[in-house]
């Protein structure tokens, strides 16, 4: 058919797929391409869904009225930040989410650093909108700074026309959060040019440390807050997101959202909301399944992260979430000779040789050219884990024992990676 929009499939979906059919022929993959919580959903909400199950009328479109107050007590209770149930969007999923704040606007030009998530690319252009690239480098972590934010918006054809910026901490490929000082400077360039943002903190709760810090702290005027349940409740396919809004933004710009998802997707499924009402609570039962998922993200990321910088990988520890940026820029003269030019090849030939499968650098917006890749740490069994975790002291590490049980294939599939460029 003539005049359809030419839309790729998500990268990331593409490639769990392609390694589920290699391990079907029976190869052992190490799927480190698909970032997906290995761990089981927070058994309360498991409990909830059970009971709302044959729960089936439609909901408001916002949502709940008593899971948006659970989700603005739970964002002032663990972030510290200020909201209302007014300010809350619930949706199935914080991805449609992202798509409804950009859909909001006639024309936008929409600020994405390189690296960052696949999809917001693609959302952007879908809209119409013009995705402008924000630069970061290795030296850099990857962070955007207050400089390459105000390069970009000068890069802007029409200064006339909104700006957003999406910003992910901690972040989707790399792994690493914004420091205080970072995000304040964020927030003083973006209050300068009136900067819309779209602060995407989907593993906030999952940084390392439990110090995460939003920047609506510091730029609480104009920044949307969007989170849900897949990464620290471990229910990606459960569809439910989340989303706060500055209060300064309730009236015409919140009714226009509410518009969009009335026309949309109408609501989330009432039996997930009753579930999210069980999860969004900061209660002694969520901490400590956070601190115990924080503790076995933190022991297996700084172990692989460890072995692929001493094999000469460019790559800084994690501080959250669960993904690694290794960047394969010191093996280029290598990997050229070998006839890999681009992160797809790398991946390619990576998935083809070794079993290990990792998502290219350039659908996360970096150059072609640019031998880099994500790496999502997850090939554990996370109900195992978070069991072994429980039987020690928060402050005990894991023992070589454990970890050469638990997480033996992650570890077994970066040897297979570090080996394999030793080879070149």
């Amino acid at each position: 058919m003539n005049n359809l929009r030419q839309v790729a499939k998500s990268q990331t979906l593409l490639l769990n797929e392609q390694s589920r059919n290699i391990e079907v022929s029976g190869r052992e993959i190490f799927k480190f391409g698909f970032g997906q919580s290995p761990f089981p959903p927070l058994p309360a909400a498991v409990d909830a869904l059970r009971v709302h199950a044959a729960a089936k009328d439609y909901t408001p479109v916002q949502g709940l009225l008593d899971l948006r107050a659970r989700v603005a007590a739970f964002h002032v209770d663990a972030f510290g930040l200020r909201a209302r149930a007014e300010q809350v969007l619930v949706a199935p999923g914080s991805k449609i989410l992202l798509y409804t704040v950009m859909a909001a606007f006639e024309r936008a030009d929409v600020l994405i650093p390189a690296p960052a998530w696949v999809s917001y690319a693609p959302q952007a252009k879908l809209l119409g909108h013009t995705p402008i690239r924000v630069a970061t480098s290795f030296e850099q972590r990857w962070r955007a700074t207050p400089e390459a934010i105000a390069d970009a918006l000068r890069r802007k054809s029409d200064a006339g026309v909104p700006s957003l910026l999406v910003l992910n901490h901690p972040g989707n490929p790399d792994g690493l959060s914004y420091t205080s000082s970072e995000l304040e400077a964020i927030a003083r360039v973006c209050n300068r040019h009136e900067v819309l943002v779209i602060s995407d903190e989907i593993y906030g709760l999952l940084d390392h440390r439990g110090e995460h810090v939003s920047l609506a702290a510091y730029y609480p005027e104009r920044t949307i807050v969007t989170g849900g349940l897949s990464k620290w409740c471990g229910a990606g396919g459960w569809r439910l997101g989340v989303a706060v809004l500055p209060h300064e933004l309730l009236g015409d710009f919140s009714e226009t959202l509410v518009g969009i998802a009335s026309e949309t997707y109408s609501c989330a499924p009432l039996p997930v909301q009753m579930a999210a009402c069980e999860a969004y609570q900061w209660n002694s039962a969520t901490r400590d399944y956070l601190a115990h998922q924080r503790r076995v993200l933190d022991h297996i990321g700084q172990i692989t992260a460890r072995q692929l910088i001493k094999a000469g990988v460019n790559l800084h520890l994690p501080t959250g979430g669960f993904y690694l940026f290794p960047d394969f820029t010191p093996f280029a003269d290598r990997l050229h000779r070998a006839g890999i030019h681009s992160s797809q090849a790398l991946c390619e030939r990576l998935l083809a040789d070794t079993g290990v499968a990792l998502l290219p650098g350039d659908a996360f917006g970096m150059a072609p050219d640019h031998l880099c890749a994500r790496l999502a740490y997850v090939e554990f069994d996370g109900a195992h884990a978070l069991a072994v975790s429980r039987e020690l002291r928060l402050d005990r590490p894991f023992d070589d024992a454990a970890s050469h049980v638990l997480f033996a294939k992650t570890v077994r599939g970066t040897l297979r990676l570090t080996q394999w460029l030793a080879t070149l």
